[in-house]
């Protein structure tokens, strides 16, 4: 079955357990490749007129690509013949791959764009090198390309209308982001809105900040009077990037946590006429995500005792720390949010606090994800989504305008409402499971607790699933399955992603046809949510009756873990 995403509905969230039948199965974008009839001369990439002209890399390209989101349609274009080159994020979008005939979405590798991300992979496909392509020609229409593209409000749109193999048919249209420019704050806003107690580090004008690479959707690498940082940005939703902001003000130092911003970056925008905050800087850490280094030092034999317990003992006391000085929750724990500084510590980043995806999360935390998920779909039936919409509003009152409302309100817990339905007893129990998920990485010496996560591939794909264990200690194993009871199967136990395609676990994939993998999606989520609301029923009961465990799975606490770990490795010998 193709990837699209359509499938993000119809298989991979809780949403495919009421997505109607017909919908889904009816949908041009979920169809398998063996379901994909011969294509016609037409439409064949062996007529020529179904030819691109040429992806070869050009000898002087007028923009880079440096990563892509939004599964394959947004990428991160940069206009390198700009100097000095300010951090404007203008990302091309194109069409969804959905809606692409089968000739324009092999040729241009659009199934690939989809599950890849980092820079060094998306540069190399296709689909990035035909926008480079078209994005030279159109910028050599321009008068002054560079004034144009600085005039333009921070986080604009250069929207490719349709896609064709002649880059010349590629209608381009420039979306202009006032509507950002609308929810951005000033600094006054801040003070008002936060009070004297809280102070902004100090205000510089974008103008002074040198971009040089997009590390992510909302990080990239800078250079502000000749000291690289990382500018933290978002194109949208920066309610987000402000309760960030907030957090890391507020909290108190640690080692491993970090540090407060060092700049507020601020541009002159037309809406208010006011100097607009569109980002902070941050210290950079220049070995970039332990995601990456821990595989390649796993697969190359280097990952170290010494560094595994020195970095599992760094996370832990992180997270113990935020746990009891910040009275507030870290919800997104996995390799990709910890960084490695060129001391070798470990170093937790990423506090906007939305959370991370089902198969990294607690399963008590996912029994409320899911009730959200289905009360805010889209596609699912007005029935079903009002009885969840109750369910959730009785879980977390208020819930529908965190999640809806675009400006900034200073909520003093943030907009994750999953975890803001939770007791901090439970929240902590929570962060004890991701806790004993990166340790199996960290001591397994992989990427992340999945082989191959069905909407993202990393640049090493796990050779191992969660929970099997290959190398690590058995002491350590132990802690691990401490950390994680009440641990629950995941979707890619009856369907899992091969290469750019969804395939029935432990079938030829020849039998993976639209409907096979619809109707396993189906009844795995069906299963999935009625255990979700018998466990929220059990709480709702237990705690009306004042008999609820707010440690359900009895895991060990944040510092018994630490203790724990200090413990192992002293009785191993590690130095």
């Amino acid at each position: 079955m193709e990837l699209s995403p359509d499938t993000i509905d119809s298989v991979i969230h809780p949403t495919a357990a009421f997505l109607p039948h017909d919908a889904a199965r009816s949908h041009p974008a979920v169809g398998s490749i063996t379901d994909t009839p011969s294509p016609s001369w037409e439409m064949s990439h062996l007529n020529p007129k179904n030819r691109v002209d040429s992806l070869s890399p050009l000898s002087e390209p007028l923009f880079r690509i440096d990563g892509s989101t939004a599964f394959g349609s947004q990428f991160y274009a940069v206009p390198v013949f700009m100097d000095p080159l300010p951090p404007l994020r203008i990302d091309v979008f194109i069409p969804e791959l959905s809606t692409q005939p089968r000739h324009i979405r092999d040729i241009l590798e659009l199934d690939r764009a989809f599950h890849t991300k980092d820079r060094t992979r998306v540069a190399h496909l296709a689909i990035s090198k035909h926008i480079q392509r078209r994005l030279q020609l159109w910028t050599k229409t321009l008068d002054q390309p560079g004034d144009y593209l600085g005039s333009l409000p921070f986080g604009s749109r250069i929207v490719f209308k349709n896609m064709a193999l002649d880059i010349r048919q590629i209608e381009i249209e420039i979306g202009p982001a006032h509507a950002l420019e609308t929810f951005l704050f000033s600094e006054a806003q801040f003070r008002e809105t936060w009070g004297p107690d809280i102070h902004l580090p100090p205000a510089i004008d974008i103008s002074q900040v040198q971009f040089l690479e997009q590390i992510h959707d909302s990080t990239c690498l800078v250079r502000v009077d000749g000291v690289y940082h990382i500018l933290k940005a978002l194109t949208s939703f920066s309610k987000y990037l402000y309760h960030e902001l907030k957090m890391l003000l507020t909290m108190k130092p640690h080692p491993n946590v970090m540090s407060s911003p060092v700049h507020i970056v601020t541009k002159q925008v037309k809406f208010g006429a006011k100097r607009a905050v569109i980002g902070f800087t941050l210290e950079y850490h220049e070995h970039g995500t332990m995601r990456d280094i821990v595989p390649l030092l796993g697969s190359s034999g280097a990952l170290t005792s010494t560094e595994q317990f020195k970095w599992a003992l760094q996370i832990a006391s992180g997270l113990t720390h935020l746990r009891e000085t910040s009275g507030n929750f870290y919800p997104d724990l996995r390799l990709d949010n910890i960084v490695l500084s060129s001391k070798r510590d470990a170093i937790m980043v990423d506090f906007e606090q939305r959370g991370v995806w089902c198969e990294f999360a607690a399963p008590e935390v996912n029994a409320v994800e899911y009730i959200r998920m289905i009360a805010t779909g889209e596609n699912v039936p007005e029935d079903v989504r009002e009885k969840f919409a109750d369910r959730m509003e009785t879980l977390c009152p208020g819930y529908e305008d965190l999640l809806s409302r675009e400006k900034y309100t200073n909520p003093p817990g943030g907009y994750n409402v999953s975890w803001l339905s939770l007791n901090p007893a439970e929240q902590e129990a929570a962060e004890v499971y991701m806790l004993g998920r990166v340790l199996w990485c960290l001591f397994e010496g992989v990427s992340a607790p999945q082989k191959a996560t069905i909407w993202i591939s990393y640049r090493w794909e796990s050779p191992l699933q969660f929970p099997a264990y290959r190398r690590t200690p058995e002491a350590i194993r132990r802690l691990i399955d401490s950390c994680t009871k009440g641990r629950r199967p995941t979707l890619d136990t009856t369907v899992v992603r091969q290469g750019s395609r969804l395939v029935l676990s432990g079938q030829d994939p020849s039998e993976a046809t639209r409907e096979a993998v619809l109707d396993v999606a189906r009844t795995w989520w069906t299963k999935e949510v009625r255990w979700a609301e018998d466990y929220l029923d059990m709480r709702q009961s237990q705690m009306a009756s004042g008999q609820w465990n707010y440690n359900p799975y009895d895991r060990p606490k944040l510092r018994e873990v630490l203790q724990q770990l200090k413990t192992i490795k002293a009785d191993m010998g590690v130095i």
